[in-house]
């Protein structure tokens, strides 16, 4: 068999980078496979982090998160884990889209919730600095603006009033979910909530394509727009990689961890960040990193004073 490890973590966002720093100081052998292609690669600025008062980007936190895992010898390696299994040894195997493959004592899980972006024009590059998707991070960066909710059904409407504490000017355009109840349309409009129902076709920028100006419906209508907020449902919570190995998980597919150790049903696997708990934020995803590979640390001192 290939080289073990003393850790694989599957996921390079903020939960895996800090954990992986982490496991780096306490000289385990450590190796972190990201596939690229999480939330914090297309953020463009989180407004609420200590330290960062004018913002900063998920590009920048994982650059920085990189050198320094790095700089303790913990490996990058940017490739997808298709699948982990349970050897004869107890050492779990991880196979990776490439077909390389990585063997481990232990396991940290990491790869978050991907939210659902519908393609409309010119979206992407608002993300974060425009166009908001947690009102709890940045609900606060709308205030006083003039702002449309880009979303779908419920879930959008229910967004909607959630940003009524911070601006009383709202256009709700529902783009691809059913149409919102009687009661719904009531309420919204009670609260000064203007409601459309038609399909997006693109965010209207000026010479600053990351600064929302607006929106085009599919009709041609222009809705004019100072800030954005998208509530569309239906995220992506990355956890089928779990399936094989029997670990327990919620109706919504989350993993089920202790609030502790962040260590999953599987004695040998832990869990941090989105998929655990939910929380979207970078400040927790951090914390359960870090909480996470202390235990880690803590299981593999355990094991290493067995007889």
């Amino acid at each position: 068999m290939s080289r073990t490890y003393d850790c694989v973590i599957v996921g390079g966002g903020i939960a895996g980078l800090q954990a992986g720093i982490q496991l780096g100081r306490y000289q385990h052998q450590t190796v972190v496979i990201d596939s690229n292609n999480g939330r914090s690669t297309l953020c463009r600025n989180y407004h609420n982090i200590l330290g960062w008062p004018n913002g900063v980007s998920g590009e920048t936190l994982r650059n920085l998160g990189e050198m320094q895992a790095s700089s303790y010898g913990v490996q990058i390696i940017k490739d997808k884990v298709v699948d982990i299994a349970i050897e004869n040894t107890g050492i779990l195997q991880i196979t990776c889209h490439s077909g390389d493959k990585y063997f481990a004592k232990k396991v940290l899980l990491a790869t978050g919730v991907m939210d659902r972006l519908p393609e409309i024009n010119h979206l992407i590059p608002c993300l974060g600095l425009s166009v908001y998707v947690c009102p709890d991070c940045d609900g606060y960066e709308v205030r006083n603006k003039k702002t449309i909710v880009l979303g779908a059904g419920k879930t959008g409407a229910n967004l909607a009033k959630t940003i009524k504490q911070w601006t009383n000017s709202i256009v709700y355009v529902n783009h691809d979910g059913d149409d919102v109840d009687d009661e719904t349309k009531k309420v919204l409009k009670d609260q000064g909530i203007e409601y459309i129902k038609e399909p997006i076709d693109s965010i209207l920028t000026g010479t600053n394509e990351t600064a929302i100006e607006g929106i085009k419906l599919t009709s041609g209508k222009v809705i004019e727009g100072e800030k954005g907020f998208i509530a569309f449902g239906g995220n992506e919570v990355r956890t089928d990689l779990v399936k094989s190995l029997g670990i327990e998980r919620m109706e919504n597919k989350h993993i089920t961890v202790d609030p502790r150790t962040k260590k999953t049903s599987h004695p040998n696997v832990w869990a941090a960040g989105d998929i655990a708990v939910h929380s979207e934020q970078v400040t927790i995803a951090m914390g359960d990193g870090m909480q996470a590979a202390i235990w880690i640390h803590k299981s593999l001192m355990e094991d290493q004073q067995k007889p």
